[in-house]
């Protein structure tokens, strides 16, 4: 999609666009209007002056829905007039412009890899004409906000692949593939490189599937200091091992790599940018499946740390594989750790599907998080991680279980697993956090955006990262 900027009102947009008119009508009305050569598009706004940030976000979506679903090519609208408005005149226009480059190009993709293309094309908008301001600064807004809504966009490609298509070894490429002719060191360890080293808990996940297991690592040195470190889980299909999910739990399983994906497509983009700050992904990456060599329920595995950990469900191995992530991100003297997976379905009941969970020791870290989601559109919720909570998951014949065996065990999943995984973090020397991404695995109904992948938390990430000093 090309975005261009251009001085003057609308009535000066070139022939051949179709002029987007926002009007106090309310939310979700769409209305076509044709007067001689002008084609308009009105869209309700509600009352423009208690239009908010949020809400922005989700108008500059329903732009382009609303040009794609009237076969529009080209676009022109007045964002300086909506910068007027009430609520948004605190924010710097540059940073509107950003985010609304951000959402015109995530609200404009689809994924199509696997269906024929039809003959009139794809319904995608081409041109957007910004009209009414323009500037030097405003223009570098909007090519930045583009880059990130093509990553946001990558990262949703990447976890909608099949699990056929996309399996750990292939998740390792992917990731190679992402950073290719960028400033990204590429390390892939496998299976005997794993063993030598005591990746006990990734290991034992993977015993089941005939697909190898792998690690990567991307290291982007943009800058000096300790590495903000990033892991993401990459369990490329999960059928719940010998604790085999029901068939309406399996669908869609094949997204369980959604933070592998987030992780990826930030690394990459923080050196698109160029950022100022040195970032590494780690990407533990398994298939999870009940073979005949599968981890049983009872078995005990020897993690990277030397913990042991008693498995009491084999479909709770995201965290199996991203404890041994966690022990080995402390050889990089991180400044911060962030995880990032779809760990718990105990995520979406608490949540619903419109934040994802937050969960760690550290307040200053968590309103950095917080601030990050709020800023990009990348909602966090936080949830405890106290002292109260740690019996959840001691082992009785190890030293941590994978699941709270105790009374209570059917409550408060999400702050089990991230209680699993501060038994790993707390050995860090530096701050963690760990972000359930299980709610925004998809996209939900009102975010006007395509049904798949929703590619959270790139946005929170990269803003995350320009912020943060280490």
């Amino acid at each position: 999609m090309n975005i261009a900027i251009q001085k003057g009102d609308l009535t000066k947009a070139p022939k051949g666009y179709t002029r987007i008119q926002f009007t106090d009508t309310s939310k979700g009305t769409r209305t076509f209007v044709r007067e001689k050569d002008i084609e308009t598009l009105e869209i309700g706004v509600g009352k423009q002056d208690e239009l908010n940030r949020r809400q922005c976000i989700v108008l500059c979506r329903a732009v382009v829905n609303a040009a794609k679903a009237n076969k529009r090519k080209k676009i022109a609208l007045d964002l300086a007039s909506l910068a007027t408005a009430k609520k948004l005149k605190p924010y710097p226009r540059e940073e509107l412009f950003q985010l609304a480059a951000e959402n015109f190009e995530m609200a404009n993709f689809e994924f199509t890899v696997f269906k024929t293309r039809p003959k009139e094309g794809w319904t995608a908008v081409d041109e957007i004409l910004l009209c009414g301001a323009s500037s030097a600064s405003l223009a570098k807004a909007v090519m930045k906000g583009q880059e990130i809504g093509r990553a946001v966009n990558a990262c949703r490609s990447l976890a909608n692949m099949p699990g056929g298509d996309m399996t750990p070894t292939l998740l390792a490429r992917a990731a190679k593939d992402a950073v290719r002719g960028l400033p990204v060191k590429v390390m892939i360890l496998g299976k005997k490189e794993m063993q030598k080293i005591g990746m006990g808990a990734l290991l034992g996940v993977a015993k089941g599937s005939t697909e190898a297991p792998t690690f990567t690592i991307l290291d982007y040195k943009g800058g000096k200091g300790d590495p903000i470190v990033l892991a993401g889980k990459g369990v490329t299909f999960d059928s719940g091992g010998l604790n085999l999910k029901p068939s309406s739990g399996i669908y869609e399983m094949h997204m369980d790599m959604s933070g592998a994906a987030a992780v990826i497509h930030t690394v990459a983009l923080a050196a698109r940018l160029k950022l100022k700050k040195r970032v590494i992904g780690l990407i533990p990456s398994v298939e999870n499946m009940p073979g005949n060599n599968a981890y049983r329920p009872g078995d005990i595995l020897k993690s990277l740390s030397g913990k042991t950990i008693e498995v009491l469900n084999t479909d709770a191995e995201g965290r199996l594989i991203l404890a041994d992530a966690l022990t080995y991100a402390k050889r990089f003297k991180p400044s911060v750790v962030i995880d990032v997976a779809t760990l718990t379905g105990a995520a979406l009941s608490a949540l619903g599907l419109h934040a994802s969970a937050l969960l760690t020791r550290d307040d200053a870290l968590a309103t950095r998080v917080s601030e990050s989601g709020e800023a990009s559109g990348d909602y966090v919720w936080r949830l405890p991680l106290w002292d109260e909570y740690e019996d959840m998951v001691k082992g009785t014949f190890a030293d941590i279980a994978n699941i709270s065996n105790g009374p209570g065990g059917r409550y408060g999943g999400t702050i089990e697993g991230g209680m699993f995984l501060w038994q790993f973090a707390k050995e860090l020397d530096c701050p963690w956090a760990h972000l359930d991404i299980a709610p925004r695995m998809t996209t939900a109904p009102g975010d006007e955006l395509a049904k798949g992948a929703a590619g959270a938390p790139v946005r929170l990430l990269t803003h995350f990262i320009e912020q943060w000093k280490s």
